[in-house]
């Protein structure tokens, strides 16, 4: 585990998360703890593969060749129990360029997309900047955890004669892994309607113990041949900025579709270093896997025991997987204003507004735990210290 508590500093290096801190909360002594990805150093049999290209000394156009394309699919058979035709693969340089060439390959203005908010932000602007109208099928909040509303997810999709369905699974930023019968629930309306359905999975290995991700093309050949599913081992394995991503579309029509579009705006090919990478994070990352989820899950757990053991005001949702946290501010008593204002100037922490994710997520406030140990105890005493000063 010593390799997940190395602090290594990413400022200089043009990090969103670290060298745009400052800027966005007027004060550098605000701790980042926003941005979806890690401060964990990358496996190092990607470093080795990276290094090994780099001192090749030619970048000249690359393909994913048929290796590449095993990788993906022996990754996805392995770890989800899924068997694709490599076929079905479109590359793509990450899951929000995938969704807005799918949106405009499969759908037409003025066209009805159902989302389950809070949600993340750019399901919405995807949506409304290509002249599509968003439809909210708001998830429900119980004691434990969030649910879906089926009654009104049906009913939402006949009312607006909805085209497409963006689901998101496991969910950011509320951390379910929506279970086996619940994906075949939407499913089946899905179908019953005609509705495509859309799925960022991008979170699927982030899963904790006791939950298991299923990914819903997997469900039937009829669910694959309805489904266009989003993948990358970015998150996985912290390569956000390698910029590798890409689309399993077993329907041939709307593949043929989408790959039109990627073409007609020159997403033709993945970058070098993005292509090596993602061989080399599905051909060796697994074990490194395997422990990051163990130290993510004690980072949970830690978040977790501190707010409930120290503070009634804030509640932490249990993530079943991806290293976000969902945090419930509401009985602080704050308007969204001002609780981003606590947040950034007593707490003097940097965490995703819950406003962003749609009017559903005020009054909370979205926690990234994919740190070393030090800097989430580092994170977690300016909110409780912070907390315990309002109080008083």
């Amino acid at each position: 585990m010593e390799r997940f508590e190395e602090v290594v500093s990413r400022k200089g290096t043009r990090s969103v998360k670290w060298d745009m801190a400052e800027d966005l909360y007027q004060d550098k002594e605000v701790l980042p703890m926003w941005v979806a990805d890690m401060d964990f150093k990358t496996p190092s049999a990607v470093t080795n593969a990276l290094k090994e290209r780099a001192e090749h000394g030619i970048f000249g156009y690359t393909i994913p060749d048929a290796k590449v394309k095993e990788s993906i699919t022996h990754w996805l058979e392995n770890r989800h129990k899924w068997k694709i035709d490599p076929e079905w693969i479109t590359y793509s340089p990450g899951v929000i360029p995938s969704l807005h060439m799918i949106i405009q390959s499969l759908t037409e203005i003025g066209d009805h997309i159902i989302i389950q908010t809070p949600v993340y932000p750019p399901f919405y602007s995807v949506i409304k900047d290509h002249g599509r109208h968003v439809v909210k099928n708001p998830l429900q909040l119980n004691e434990e955890q969030y649910e879906i509303d089926f009654a009104d997810f049906e009913k939402k999709i006949k009312e607006n004669d909805v085209s497409m369905f963006i689901l998101c699974n496991p969910h950011n930023p509320v951390g379910r892994v929506w279970k086996k019968e619940e994906l075949q629930k939407m499913m089946d309306i899905c179908l019953k309607h005609d509705v495509k359905v859309v799925a960022d999975e991008i979170h699927a290995d982030l899963i904790y113990k006791g939950n298991v991700h299923v990914p819903i093309a997997s469900l039937s050949e009829e669910a694959a041949k309805q489904t266009i599913t989003c993948l990358s081992p970015t998150k996985t394995f912290n390569l956000a900025g390698l910029q590798a991503s890409y689309v399993v579309i077993p329907d041939e029509t709307d593949k043929k579709k989408v790959d039109r579009y990627f073409k007609n705006q020159g997403m033709l090919m993945l970058n070098t270093l993005g292509v090596t990478a993602m061989e080399a994070a599905y051909d060796h990352g697994e074990e490194w896997l395997i422990e990051l989820m163990d130290v993510l899950e004690n980072h949970r757990d830690y978040v977790t025991q501190r707010f409930h053991n120290e503070t009634s005001s804030i509640r932490v949702f249990p993530a079943e997987g991806t290293y976000l946290l969902w945090l419930d501010c509401r009985k602080l008593g704050m308007d969204q204003t001002e609780l981003k204002r606590f947040m950034q100037k007593e707490a003097k922490v940097g965490l995703n507004d819950g406003a962003s994710f749609g009017e559903e997520g005020e009054g909370f406030m979205r926690l990234n735990i994919a740190a070393p140990k030090s800097i989430i105890e580092d994170g977690v005493n300016r909110i409780i210290e912070a907390v315990k000063a309002q109080e008083q």
